[in-house]
């Protein structure tokens, strides 16, 4: 028998290939190696080893990498991901190694920075790059660029003994951050303070456990759980704090570096290569203590993994719905038990799930019922549009246009949410009815007034506004159906003309800076309304903001969503939580055509129990989670016809077992997405059958035909 080594690629792979270790070459389970694949060499993991007789066709490993080894608890991570979640395990090792070169030691680069005093007498060149101010330290191309000079002139600086010139990485280590560094004001409540505590004792164990971090709008979550990262940082580990969204990551970025005196690592999609290269080496090595990212920073190899914060843990996006899906909150739960890692798990409106869970002993159950000094929760109550009908093609009810002009009259600020991107979500044409589609998609145009352009928010696809209507050719006779955040910022500016007035959508965000300066305008008074979608609810604090208008309370309680109640309610009282966070009382409403839906009642009465009980009651009947399980799959075919028929094939294999319910197949919301007819499956199972295992027996009894796609979607979120 043979010793060989089991190989894990990053590509489309269900398992490790077999390879002979060339005599000589000393490999451990986790090293990185190049090997062939095809007809290259390709990067890939040591998954393990085994022995076997018939090597007479078995490639070598061409390469071993002297780099620090994948530790055994991201390999078992990779492989309960792929397990769980039935999908390839090549494709989770992917979302790990994600810059091949990080494997490498930082290269070195040659930097220059000012020397000595400045002497009188400096040539106009040499004066504009002694007054640049924040390129220092910095690359002779950098400096030379910003100065408006040649390579040379700095070349004649270093000479003169006006720069200096040294040899440093090219990817610096991050600073190291000062747990005990308290850089403002960062007295706690005394609540605060045994809440905090609480959690640095769960830390301080260092084995696995989890806390539900239960606390209301502007109760101080933040500050909390960064007093338990703190205790971490302590001990010598690295702390993750999960965010949703890169919005998100910027607005908290100053809270975090307030806290520890130094900036922390950042993870997200926008991230450069170079960025991204000097994350996750450093993550690797042990050296970025502090990281704060989207759901992927949790496939960082961290060396040291102490805490895990998931903050706003309900949230719908750290589902993640294409390639390898899965859930980065109950993900997290899984690396910190594979870690031995204490996780928190941080909201206002925590899920159902996590509720669930600390009530029945299985999370620790940390509750901030109420805000700190003077603020107060804001008075919700909602505004029938039944009997306050607004204005014929407008949108915002009399009682939301007072509110909103008595914020205005005390010289504070209003905010009005609608979670719809654009001018209007429909364009019909008033000639022959037509509804201007997306080619090859069941989804409207929204149009974008502000760019002239017809948008789907689905597949991207945009086209400038036609003049005419493209079916009957009646020249104007397109019109908007419905509001978008643009028109209703169009309406504001119409009814406050003396107001400064911002809207806030990913539309019109730009980048994170520009991102960063409008919160931080909004939060200094510089604006008086501010009109936004989901991106202005999460984690940000303005002290003037006393009044929110909620102008659709019923954008999602539609589309026979199985959470929509409780997505309603989340999203809802995050809205309304914007208000009064300060010392000055806050007021929502929420205009709604069903008033007497449980979650809006619930809402307006505060009785977030009351709901909580009516929605698990409702779960518990229909066995739905938490106290059943729930998978789909999602079927996609270029035809109608072979998206029918390959359907019903699947469901003809469905493997027969008790407590399973299968239902459908039935056409996706969206039925037809990019040119693909789309059908679904879902299965429901009662709350002891391993419901990924019978879902991973399902796949391997279907052969899934060319230019078809299958997959499968463990705890499915939404049902689009």
């Amino acid at each position: 028998m043979v010793k060989i080594a089991k190989i894990l690629f990053p590509v489309a792979v269900p398992e490790p290939f077999d390879y002979l270790v060339p005599e000589g070459m000393s490999l451990s389970v986790g090293d990185f190696v190049y090997a062939p694949l095809g007809t290259q060499g390709k990067l890939g993991v040591v998954w393990g080893f085994g022995e076997r007789d018939d090597v007479g066709k078995l490639k070598q490993v061409l390469e071993h990498k002297p780099t620090r080894p994948l530790n055994a608890e991201m390999l078992k991570f990779v492989n309960f991901t792929a397990k769980y979640n039935c999908t390839l395990q090549g494709l989770v090792l992917r979302m790990v190694l994600r810059s091949h070169k990080a494997l490498e030691p930082s290269p070195d680069v040659t930097l220059y920075m000012p020397k000595g005093e400045r002497p009188t007498g400096l040539s106009a060149a040499r004066k504009r790059v002694l007054n640049l101010e924040s390129n220092w330290p910095g690359r002779a191309g950098e400096i030379a660029k910003a100065a408006s000079v040649s390579s040379s002139v700095l070349g004649t600086m270093v000479k003169a003994g006006l720069l200096e010139k040294f040899t440093a990485p090219l990817d610096p280590p991050f600073e190291i951050p000062n747990p005990d560094h308290k850089g403002r004001d960062f007295d706690l409540t005394q609540k605060q303070i045994d809440a905090g505590a609480e959690l640095q004792t769960l830390v301080r164990q260092k084995s696995f456990t989890v806390a539900l971090l239960d606390g209301v709008t502007g109760s101080g979550k933040t500050e909390v759980y960064l007093e338990a990262a703190a205790q971490a940082l302590r001990s010598g580990g690295q702390v993750l704090i999960l965010v949703p969204e890169i919005a998100l990551t910027q607005a908290g970025l100053k809270r975090f570096t307030e806290r520890f005196g130094v900036e922390p690592a950042q993870w997200h999609s926008a991230m450069g290569d170079a960025a991204r290269r000097r994350v996750w080496r450093e993550v690797h090595n042990g050296r970025a203590r502090l990281v704060v990212g989207a759901r992927s920073a949790l496939y960082l190899p961290f060396a040291d993994l102490q805490l895990v914060v998931v903050d706003e843990e309900h949230d719908g996006s750290y589902k993640q719905d294409e390639g390898v899906i899965y859930n980065a909150r109950d993900m997290a739960v899984v690396r910190g038990k594979l870690a031995g890692a204490a996780v928190i798990l941080a909201s206002a409106t925590p899920s159902l799930e996590s509720l669930t869970n600390a009530h029945s002993g299985r999370y620790h159950h940390v509750i901030l019922p109420e805000r700190p000094g003077a603020a107060i929760m804001p008075e919700i109550a909602l505004v029938d549009l039944k009997d306050h009908k607004p204005e014929s093609e407008r949108f915002l009810s009399q009682p939301l246009i007072d509110g909103v002009s008595a914020a205005l009259a005390r010289g504070e600020q209003a905010m009005l949410y609608l979670n719809r991107r654009g001018y209007a979500p429909l364009i019909i044409c008033r000639a022959c009815g037509e509804r201007l589609k997306s080619p090859d998609t069941d989804s409207w145009l929204v149009q974008h007034k502000r760019t002239g352009r017809a948008v789907c928010h689905h597949t991207g696809y945009s086209m400038p506004m036609p003049s005419s209507c493209p079916e009957c050719k009646t020249e104007g006779a397109l019109t908007p159906v419905g509001p978008g955040v643009e028109r209703v910022c169009e309406e504001a500016i119409d009814l406050f003309p003396d107001a400064r007035i911002e809207i806030l959508s990913s539309d019109t965000a730009g980048n994170p800076e520009r991102i960063r300066k409008r919160m931080a305008a909004m939060a200094s008074g510089e604006i008086d309304i501010m009109v936004g979608t989901q991106m202005v609810v999460k984690g940000h604090n303005f002290p003037l903001l006393t009044f929110v208008g909620v102008v659709d309370g019923d954008l999602s309680l539609g589309g026979g969503d199985l959470r929509a109640g409780e997505r309603t309610y989340q999203t809802l009282v995050q809205v309304a939580g914007r208000a009064g966070r300060a010392d000055k009382p806050g007021r929502a409403l929420i205009q709604t055509h069903i008033p007497e839906h449980e979650a809006l009642v619930a809402l307006a009465a505060g009785d977030r129990t009351g709901f909580i009980s009516a929605e698990i009651g409702m779960r518990e009947i229909l066995g739905l989670p938490p106290f059943g399980k729930l998978a789909a799959i999602i079927i996609s075919a270029p035809d109608f016809n072979k998206a029918n028929e390959f359907a019903r094939t699947v469901l003809n294999a469905a493997p027969r077992a008790d407590g399973i319910e299968i239902l459908g197949p039935s056409e996706a919301p969206i039925a037809i997405l990019r040119g693909r007819h789309r059908r679904r499956l879902l299965v429901k199972a009662e709350p002891h059958i391993n419901l990924s295992a019978y879902m991973r027996a399902w796949k391997s009894r279907v052969r899934v035909p060319h230019k078809i796609k299958f997959a499968i979607d463990i705890d499915p979120q939404g049902f689009m």
